[in-house]
């Protein structure tokens, strides 16, 4: 395999709007322009559409991979798809558009550089299109890129892209989202999404594809605070390697070199970085996500759930965190429900020490007095953990700020949360 085929740079994005909208239409449409499907799905796809008696192939069908999908018509689970361009490789984590599925939208979004919302140009904004907008600014993920779809059944109309990309604006002016742009398309046509439209003229910018494969990604990661949580020891014990001890993980934040000195938490220990190794080389510098092996210049007792920081940049320490929570279960939290807590590498347990408000996530309104707290609701809670935690807001970096909680009886997750 080429290299520089390894080299090329990964965009993950997640596709979000309301039922039938078109959004495994656009993916289906991505795809088959983009020459990313094999023929043999393609004649699956056919003659599932011939089956179900439609003129034409329904490229949807392309990323319905369930059986029962496929068969209903509709995205049931976050449906994750693979492809890549001469510029860039992509994963696309395609999830439903029905409310009872948010946990799958948090779930395809909590990695993805970038969101792709989709509005129906005959619909405008819906109570969907504003729950998953808040969602992306919630996961802070980086980019948004608004199609508004359909554009053939409005007759192409200038009119009312601009009437939509105007509420848009007004409503995105309360959420935390740095860079918006909108783009007319119609997937069903192809219009805008691979090749330029002959029928919208009037719209100057790029195609879809061309955003996805030239928008810059490359610093959305936090490449200023240096945070490499441990996940492994690695302790060869070969003759080759007798005295070799590496501390193994994906580097969280920040730029580690040769040299640096840095400290182990939560021990406290200080030593220098000997090596840093990506599979089989030697690299000078490593940085986020890189999954890479460490040693360090002193023996010191690193295990698993430790953290490696730079000496005068560290995390907050601490057994209090405040936390945003995506509830994902029917049961809900009470004040002193336990939890199993899972935060980087580390695993401890937690409680609920108090529950500060309910999120309505169509007005933005914080309600203090509420009935009860069931799936897909958004609350903030104080948890206390039995060890401290090793973290950043999730503002300030998506690893370290990201929690996962979990029941300890029945093992179900029952939440996502990120750190304030």
């Amino acid at each position: 395999m080429d290299n520089s085929y390894l080299d090329m740079e990964l965009l993950r994005f997640t596709t979000a709007g309301s039922v039938d909208d078109g959004k495994s239409t656009l993916i289906g449409r991505l795809l088959f322009d983009s020459k990313s499907i094999f023929e043999d799905q393609l004649e699956h796809v056919a003659s599932s559409s011939k089956k179900r008696g439609l003129s034409h192939t329904d490229l949807a069908l392309l990323t319905d991979g369930l059986k029962d999908e496929r068969e209903q018509g509709i995205t049931i689970d976050v449906a994750y798809r693979y492809f890549a361009t001469p510029k860039r490789k992509f994963i696309i984590a395609d999830t439903p558009g029905h409310i009872q599925y948010t946990r799958n939208m948090v779930t395809g979004a909590s990695t993805a550089n970038l969101a792709l919302i989709l509005i129906d140009a005959r619909k405008g904004i819906v109570e969907q299109t504003c729950r998953h907008s808040f969602i992306a600014s919630l996961l802070q993920i980086p980019h948004i890129i608004v199609c508004i779809n359909k554009m053939d059944l409005v007759d192409y109309s200038e009119d009312v892209f601009e009437k939509i990309k105007s509420d848009y604006e007004d409503f995105a002016a309360k959420l935390d989202v740095k860079d918006i742009r909108f783009i007319p398309i119609s997937a069903l046509n192809g219009d805008n999404v691979v090749n330029k439209s002959e029928h919208m003229p009037w719209y100057k910018g790029s195609t879809l594809l061309y955003t996805l494969e030239t928008i810059h990604i490359a610093s959305d990661h936090n490449h200023i605070d240096c945070r490499f949580p441990v996940q492994t020891v690695l302790r060869p014990k070969s003759d080759e390697y007798h005295d070799y001890r590496g501390y193994a993980g994906r580097v969280a934040g920040g730029v580690f070199k040769k040299g640096d000195s840095v400290t182990v938490l939560p021990s406290g220990f200080s030593s220098v970085i000997k090596h840093i190794h990506l599979m089989n080389e030697e690299i000078e510098e490593a940085f986020a996500p890189m999954s890479i092996a460490m040693t360090l210049e002193d023996d010191i007792d690193v295990g698993r759930g430790d953290m490696i920081v730079r000496s005068g940049n560290q995390p907050t320490v601490s057994q209090d965190v405040d936390v945003m929570l995506c509830w994902f279960s029917s049961s809900e939290p009470q004040i002193r429900s336990k939890y199993t807590l899972l935060h980087t590498s580390n695993e401890v347990k937690s409680m609920v020490k108090s529950i500060h408000y309910k999120l309505d996530i169509n007005t933005l309104h914080r309600e203090q007095e509420f009935e009860k707290i069931s799936l897909n609701d958004i609350i903030k809670v104080s948890l206390r953990t039995t060890k401290p935690l090793l973290h950043d807001s999730y503002r300030k970096n998506r690893s370290t700020g990201a929690i996962i909680l979990v029941d300890e009886t029945t093992n179900e997750t029952v939440a996502a949360g990120m750190i304030i």
